[in-house]
Parts: structure tokens; sequence; C-alpha cells
């Protein structure tokens, strides 16, 4: 019985590992961005917080507050919403949230990464009978798109070396 029930355990961990699964590791910084500290005007907001807790992950310590830690100046986060679709009543029932962040990283008092753009965009429905359903909706939806983008400037910062 014990056989029976380790065949499929075994067909699943061959199946991975023959079409190149690896678990996501935490991306890898160069040396000049171990010691960051982060310059922003929200310090809370859902990015922010994403971007610390991806830098966290990647043992940069970002209470560095010395003469030589590299600084990441967020000058730019924020989100905006556009109508897509309306009914026949002329009432939105289709959005666009687009969130977008703006940031430079400068250490050793030179520019290691000019100030740059990043933006994410996800449409979301709208029903105008459940109101509170559609701004928890938009609420999550603001949530991921600032986690993914933290993982965007992650990939990029790991790109610097």
């Amino acid at each position: 019985m014990r056989r029976w029930l380790a065949l499929p355990a075994m067909l699943a961990a061959a199946a991975l590992a023959g079409c190149g699964f690896q678990l996501q590791r935490p991306a890898t910084l160069p040396p000049e961005l171990k010691d960051l500290r982060i310059e922003a005007e929200d310090t809370q907001s859902e990015f922010y917080h994403a971007l610390q807790d991806r830098l966290g992950d990647a043992g940069v310590d970002t209470g560095a507050a010395g003469a030589d830690a590299a600084t990441l100046r967020i000058l730019h986060d924020g989100t905006a919403e556009r109508v897509l679709s309306v009914s026949a009543r002329n009432v939105p029932t289709e959005y666009e949230l687009s969130y977008s962040v703006r940031v430079a990283v400068s250490a050793g008092g030179r520019e290691l990464m000019p100030a740059e753009e990043f933006t994410l965009t996800r449409d979301y429905s709208f029903d105008e009978t459940a109101l509170l359903a559609n701004q928890r909706e938009r609420d999550t939806l603001s949530d991921a798109l600032a986690s993914d983008l933290a993982s965007v400037v992650m990939h990029r910062l790991a790109s610097l070396k």
C-alpha cells in the first residue's frame, strides 16, 4: 500500500524536476546595496512596505543611516484609475487600475541607477449594487500591483552588478 501512495509523489517530483521548476529565491543584490537607506515621501504606501519586505528577504539592512550607505529614492508612488467601459445607463462597468513608481539609486556619491519609472495595470469589473465588494477588489488589486512592482524593482536592482 505504501508503494502505491509513494508512486504519485515520485511521479510529481520527477515531472517538476524535468520541467526545470525551481523555487524562487530572493534577488542577489550587488555589495554596494547591502546597506540601503530608503527615502520616500509616503512611508505608509503598499509599495514602500512591499519593497522593504523584499529587501529584508534579500539580506539588505534598510535601517542603515551611515554616510556610506546607498540610497534608494522613491520619487513617485501612486495609483490611477480610468473607466474602460460603461453600461447603457452610462454607469461604469469596468475600470483599469494602474500603479506606477519612479525610483533612483545612488551610492558613494555616484548614481547607480538614474530615475526610472515602472508601471503595472490591471482591469476590474464594477457592479453598482456591490460597492463594498468593489472597493475591496480595488484595494486587493492595488496591493498585488505594489507587490509585483517591488519584485520588478528588485530584479532591476539585481541587474546593477
